[in-house]
């Protein structure tokens, strides 16, 4: 199977988390999306989320309908911080016959040298890059080399959609709509849990 791993906090997913999924499985001839709900990313260790209970309920309730589209706990369940090469090796630990697929953003392409065994990373996984809302050009910045096993980068462009769940965290802790913006599905479990009603 092609199968595609889009991580994130999700806090909360959001439509331009699906809209990114649903592009790059058509770009790239994905038979399935996991989106991975990160427990303890390590690079945002110490901030305060939502509980992953709530995150992983509402990623569930956003792909549900989508038969491509699933949510996998394989990094909430395990003690953090979670680092991309551990869980990219975990997946390929249960799933050896799988070619895997890692989503990332213009933006963590840059960073990707700085994260722990970039070069494994690339062994396990086809880096999928997709352009962001101000970053979609790298400029005469070089491609970071990644070793002679590397899979080469696949490129994705998507719509620019300029939402963020940290807009969206502001807009329900001061009361305001969010009404297209997350799954109508997605906005009454958070309406029904009280979710985001003090600023993170």
């Amino acid at each position: 199977m092609r199968l595609g791993l889009f991580g994130g906090t999700f806090d909360p997913i959001h439509l331009g988390h699906l809209i990114l999924a649903e592009q790059c499985r058509e770009a790239c001839g994905l038979e399935r999306v996991w989106f991975v709900v990160a427990g303890e990313p390590p690079h945002k260790r110490g901030l305060a989320r939502t509980s992953v209970a709530h995150r992983l309920e509402m990623a569930r309730l956003a792909v549900a309908g989508h038969s491509a589209f699933e949510v996998s706990d394989v990094e909430a369940v395990r003690p953090g911080p979670h680092y991309s090469v551990e869980t990219l090796a975990e997946v390929k630990r249960l799933r050896p016959d799988d070619d895997l697929f890692f989503l990332i953003g213009a933006d963590s392409l840059v960073d990707l040298p700085t994260w722990r065994e970039p070069d494994r990373i690339t062994q396990l996984a086809t880096i999928v890059v997709v352009n962001r809302p101000g970053v979609e050009e790298l400029g005469d910045r070089p491609l970071p080399e990644f070793g002679p096993d590397s899979k080469p980068l696949q490129h994705v462009t998507i719509p620019p959609i300029g939402i963020a769940s940290h807009d969206l965290r502001g807009r329900l802790a001061e009361g305001r709509s969010v009404r297209y913006l997350v799954p109508r599905a997605v906005q009454a479990y958070i309406d029904a849990h009280q979710l985001y009603r003090a600023v993170f």
